[in-house]
């Protein structure tokens, strides 16, 4: 199955390599962000990490603050936040008064922490992540939803907490809970029935966990009375367009090879092989990226629908491959192309279209009848006024009538 209209974003970690300004790094996510407002793009999501000196983003709620009023309708979210490195009370009454400052369009995503790093500095022992996160989202979820919460761990306490506010809109905070390989995320976004962020789709352990994971979502959801609607599932996935794959590829010579060293190198998440060959065919051939045209998106979108049985959102991740004018035009091709193919936009033009051109027949038929009438009407009334030329002009006026008919019929 499919949703019926799918809606698009981007997963900003971000990636910035270290030799360029980071001022106008972050400026420009900013700007990335207006351009997608603007475009029509649904959502953007904003990272959290500390350390590794690429993924500079430390606050996605500095972000989303920073980008609420520079935007109109994009919803920002938290993409996704640390739990075991906030107390659940913070981080959820700082998600609830930006749910306040954006007017409803925050988007609060949980995750256990992705750089090892980033644990390390805090004392954390990257083993006891996942725990921490569940126990985070156990509090954090009804915290949102305007519940008490007493609650004791090894790590943080709860008396009686609650938020002094409660959520902008009546449908409340749009929640979900990041996803790769293993079945933690899925058992949580189960477990309160809130949504799946798959951030690894197109990988091959990601993709392959795809249809499993949400298995285990919908699974958990019922063991606890809850439901999980795949309208609050999103997939993630690198692409770069462009009007041609030759083009595409130029662009990216940019800062692909620099992003797959900071996933080799730091990550430790290999994606493309070191032994001399184009790592931008590995990528393609892989099935980890698009580096094409629209109809490359198409088909990699149509393939994640297929491996899944549906999802609500496909997320670029966005990469920096290019340089900002090509990763805007890339952009604004997947609005202009990309989005009307999922979300039918153009069904009834092209409906319209097809019923004037199949009538158009009878429509001319009628608009020449209407001529024609009034070039008799005209004739004879110069006739009656004894205007010589008006035999003269009926004539043309018929010739070219006979003309146009016999043009018609050879069509």
């Amino acid at each position: 199955m499919s949703v019926d209209r799918l809606k698009f974003g981007a997963f900003m970690a971000p990636f910035h390599p270290t030799e360029e300004n980071p001022m106008l790094c972050l400026e420009r996510d900013l700007e990335l962000t207006e351009w997608m407002d603007k475009l029509g793009y649904d959502e953007i999501w904003f990272g959290e990490h500390h350390s590794a000196g690429y993924e500079i983003i430390a606050s996605p709620e500095i972000m989303i603050a920073m980008a609420a009023p520079r935007t109109k309708h994009i919803k920002l979210g938290t993409g996704v936040s640390s739990l075991p490195y906030h107390h659940p009370l913070m981080l959820a009454d700082r998600i609830m008064q930006l749910d306040y400052y954006t007017r409803g369009r925050v988007m609060f995503g949980m995750g256990p922490g992705a750089l090892p790093s980033d644990a390390f500095m805090m004392g954390i022992n990257p083993q006891n992540q996942r725990d921490m996160m569940d126990e985070a989202v156990d509090a954090i979820v009804p915290l949102l939803r305007g519940e008490t919460v007493t609650m004791k761990t090894d790590w943080f306490e709860l008396n009686e907490a609650r938020l002094q506010l409660v959520p902008y809109n009546r449908d409340g905070i749009d929640m979900c809970v990041a996803s790769q390989v293993s079945p933690t995320g899925a058992s949580a976004a189960g477990r309160h029935g809130i949504g799946l962020l798959s951030i690894g789709a197109t990988n091959s352990g990601g993709f392959n966990a795809l249809a499993p994971n949400w298995g285990i979502a919908e699974k958990v959801a019922a063991e606890n009375g809850k439901t999980v609607d795949r309208d609050q599932w999103r997939l993630v996935g690198p692409m770069h367009i462009a009007e041609t794959r030759e083009k595409a590829r130029e662009n990216v010579r940019f800062g692909v090879e620099k992003w797959l060293s900071y996933f080799n190198d730091v990550a430790a998440l290999p994606l493309a092989p070191q032994d001399g060959s184009d790592p931008v065919d590995a990528l393609i051939e892989s099935g980890m990226a698009v580096v094409g045209t629209p109809a490359d998106a198409i088909a990699q979108i149509e393939r994640l629908q297929e491996q899944s049985g549906g999802f609500g959102a496909f997320l670029q991740m966005a990469q920096n491959w290019a340089d900002f004018d090509q990763t805007k035009r890339s952009y604004e091709l997947m609005a202009r192309y990309v989005f009307p193919h999922f979300q039918n936009t153009n069904v009834n033009r092209k409906t319209s279209y097809d019923w004037a051109a199949e009538n158009r027949p009878v429509f001319i038929g009628e608009v020449e009848k209407a001529i024609s009438n009034r070039v008799m009407s005209y004739a004879m009334d110069r006739a009656g006024k004894g205007d010589a030329e008006s035999d003269e002009y009926l004539q043309n006026m018929a010739k070219m009538a006979a003309e146009r008919a016999e043009k018609e019929a050879g069509e």
